[in-house]
């Protein structure tokens, strides 16, 4: 009985020593919270390049077209529309508007009202590749 005690002992002493040895702290690995704010530096001062190169870019105009839908026709009928006619499109109530910037696909959305002026939200950015 009196081996068993030692045995019991000598993992007892090996439970405790092992603990210690993963609670000292690392020279070498900074704790996380002290590298958190140079990341956010860092994220800010790309930020802050970025909007800097872009600014030879804000005076360009572009050409941003909102389609809530297609039709084709012919010429006919075209030229019999009036005042007050109703052209069915090609989407329904409450599905998605295109988002065109130059003629070029860049988004979808929705028609909002803001001050009694129809605008337009986008909901959804299309990734395009350019090759």
């Amino acid at each position: 009985m009196a081996d068993d005690q030692e045995e019991d002992l000598e993992l007892t002493e090996l439970e405790a020593e092992a603990p210690m040895d993963d609670q000292e702290p690392s020279a070498e690995a900074p704790p996380a919270e002290a590298a958190a704010p140079e990341v956010e530096e860092s994220l800010e001062e790309r930020s802050q390049r970025i909007a800097g190169e872009l600014e030879a870019v804000y005076d360009i105009p572009v050409q941003v077209s909102a389609v809530l839908g297609k039709c084709s026709m012919q010429v006919s009928q075209l030229l019999k529309l009036g005042r007050g006619a109703v052209v069915e499109l090609d989407r329904r109530v409450g599905e998605a508007i295109d988002i065109y910037v130059n003629n070029r696909l860049v988004a979808r959305g929705e028609v909002v009202v803001v001050d009694e002026r129809l605008g337009v939200t986008m909901t959804e950015i299309i990734k395009s590749d350019r090759t």
